[in-house]
């Protein structure tokens, strides 16, 4: 009776209280809900882990409590109970056993496979038999867990609720697929010329392609299906698994390039050439002499497999940074973002490919004049291959840096916001981008102070010179070009945040936003088609940058060792020391520019 006698606008603040306050109520239950089903599954071994997300939730059922009545009703007061119940979780889950569990457990393979790969290649007592069984065990455990993932978790309802739409990106999976293809060929070739050997060495050589062939394929379809899960079941099973994948590809990718820079390296008489390939790797020399092949295509395939090591090199490299995002991503609770879908077209820029392309083929042309030279006695033609070496890398490097520069002057006049949420992807990508420079920057720097104490006498002294200074400008501006290109927010994104501020009728009506939406995403179909001066010059960059890495990808790759060939460093260092910077050193910078094309990709599709 008092609420009819109610003045008017009283009763119309009473009537709006009630239906704020129903409201409130009726999405803390279903925040409830939400809450309740995912931590009714948690066992002993499932622990979801300290996320925004969950301290966003806690906070927001907090708050609604705090904002609904000054006197909680029931349901109120379970929401509030609920929450602390989630927050205390999350602190359990930040100080969980499982992190630590998975990370010693990556420690100790990963120290145990460094003193068996430094054991094989430098002492005659460990062999690569040896090793190659360690390895066949690291594989076999790998492969048991990847099965029970697959046939175990995965199968499980809510096993993996939410999937990172960052992680496992298309040219990253598809780049896997590509290098594991050829990794397999590799092994198809060692399979085949180890056979030649059964009868007078051991049995071991065969066996380890044959399980590693099957790892790859296993691995691949692993990573290409599961690569964007945000595991909620078994969490402490599936860190160790995953570290023990991340540790195993680690381990792998060590003693291939331990075995591919053995392959490439031999101790330097100083009046010949020290590029001669030298095959030490998988036998020792008194097997090799004793040891005869039962068929005559042995030596084809010995070369053959070793032209595969930098696409298996690769590979071990790419699933070890897919197995480290899943790891991270285990227990994580993500918001389910719309994905935005950009399309490549290459329509839209055309200088940036083309000059690229241009310099790509001009520096694979004199990548196999190098080949060619470096491997004649006559002292000059040797010269001459360094000659043409230094020359295409100075030009390269020359208008990698000029185009690079171009783009972080772009950046400062194409003002965006920078992305606010934390992402693992985009944190190990730019982690491993700099961690992989550091190899390239050591031998840079390491030869700048052998030429400069000697006074780089010499044109091939001054060209060596020069293109170490000239590597260490390059990689110092593309760092900054490709980090702060993945810390900008898309463009796409952008211009629909600048739309929605005008979108005041979304709220009135179901229909009005439907009809908004599609206008707005025809808005931003329409000038996504007109590329502004700034983004066209931005993709240009991009394009022209990705085949430059490509070109300076596959000359160290294959076989290019000027740095053993110009024997400068060699004097001041001694070949022991030096010999130690470089195949220390090339390994990551290699990886750096495969690692850069991939970063430049996800540059060029958000520019």
């Amino acid at each position: 009776m008092k609420f009819c006698e109610a003045p008017a606008g009283r009763r119309s603040s009473l009537v709006f209280c009630h239906i704020c306050l129903d409201m409130m109520k009726t999405k803390a239950h279903q925040m409830f809900r939400t809450s309740n089903k995912l931590l009714s599954r948690k066992t002993p071994n499932d622990v979801v882990e300290a996320h925004p997300s969950n301290i966003e939730t806690a906070a927001q059922l907090e708050n609604i409590q705090q904002v609904s009545s000054p006197s909680p009703s029931p349901s109120v007061e379970v929401v509030r109970q609920h929450s602390h119940h989630v927050e205390a979780v999350v602190e359990r889950a930040h100080h969980g056993g499982g992190w630590l569990l998975s990370g010693i457990i990556c420690l100790n393979v990963l120290i145990l496979g460094c003193a068996f790969v430094a054991g094989s290649a430098m002492s005659g007592v460990i062999t690569g038999v040896h090793l190659q069984i360690f390895l066949i065990v690291l594989i076999l455990l790998t492969m048991l867990w990847m099965v029970f993932h697959m046939v175990v978790t995965s199968r499980k309802d809510q096993g993996a609720l939410f999937k990172d739409s960052h992680a496992g990106p298309v040219w990253l999976r598809v780049g896997l697929v590509l290098f594991g293809f050829l990794s397999l060929l590799m092994d198809v070739f060692k399979i085949v010329n180890y056979v030649g050997y059964l009868h007078c060495d051991s049995a071991v050589k065969v066996a380890f392609p044959v399980v590693q062939a099957v790892f790859l394929f296993l691995q691949t379809y692993f990573l290409w299906t599961h690569a964007k899960d945000c595991v909620q079941l078994h969490t402490n099973i599936t860190r160790c698994g995953l570290t023990l994948t991340l540790s195993t590809n680690l381990v792998l990718w060590m003693a291939a390039v331990t075995e591919e820079s053995l392959h490439q390296t031999e101790i330097p008489d100083l009046n010949t050439s020290v590029s001669h390939k030298m095959y030490r790797a998988s036998y020792d020399y008194g097997k090799v002499k004793k040891c005869q092949c039962s068929h005559s295509a042995c030596d084809t395939f010995k070369e053959a497999f070793y032209y595969m090591y930098p696409f298996n090199i690769e590979y071990s490299l790419f699933a070890s940074t897919m197995a480290y995002v899943m790891w991270k991503n285990v227990g994580r609770l993500v918001e389910h973002h719309n994905h935005h879908n950009v399309k490549f077209r290459p329509k839209d820029i055309c200088v940036g490919p083309l000059t690229g392309v241009l310099m790509a083929v001009a520096g694979l042309v004199t990548f196999v004049l190098y080949e060619l030279y470096i491997l004649q006695e006559e002292k000059e033609k040797r010269n001459r291959a360094l000659l043409i070496h230094f020359i295409s890398n100075i030009v390269i490097v020359s208008l990698m840096s000029i185009s690079t520069a171009i783009g972080c002057i772009i950046y400062r006049l194409d003002r965006r916001e920078h992305v606010s949420e934390k992402n693992p992807t985009r944190t190990l990508d730019m982690g491993l981008l700099v961690g992989a420079s550091m190899g390239q920057f050591i031998i840079s720097y390491f030869s700048i102070v052998a030429l400069v104490a000697l006074g780089a006498k010499g044109h091939l002294n001054a060209l060596n010179l020069s293109w170490a200074v000239l590597v260490v400008l390059e990689l110092g501006l593309q760092n900054y070009f490709i980090i702060e290109g993945l810390h900008r927010e898309p463009f796409h994104v952008m211009q629909e945040a600048a739309l929605h501020t005008n979108a005041h009728t979304f709220q009135e009506h179901a229909e009005s936003v439907e009809r908004e939406r599609g206008k707005k995403n025809y808005f931003l179909n329409s000038y996504a088609d007109k590329l502004s001066w700034k983004r066209r010059i931005l993709k240009e960059v991009c394009a022209f940058l990705l085949f430059g890495n490509v070109i300076l990808w596959i000359m160290p790759a294959f076989g290019a060792r000027p740095q053993f060939d110009h024997t400068t460093e060699i004097k001041f260092y001694k070949f022991t020391m030096w010999a130690a910077i470089v195949n220390v050193g090339l390994p990551f910078g290699i990886f750096y520019r495969m690692h850069s094309i991939a970063s430049l990709c996800e540059v060029y599709l958000t520019s």
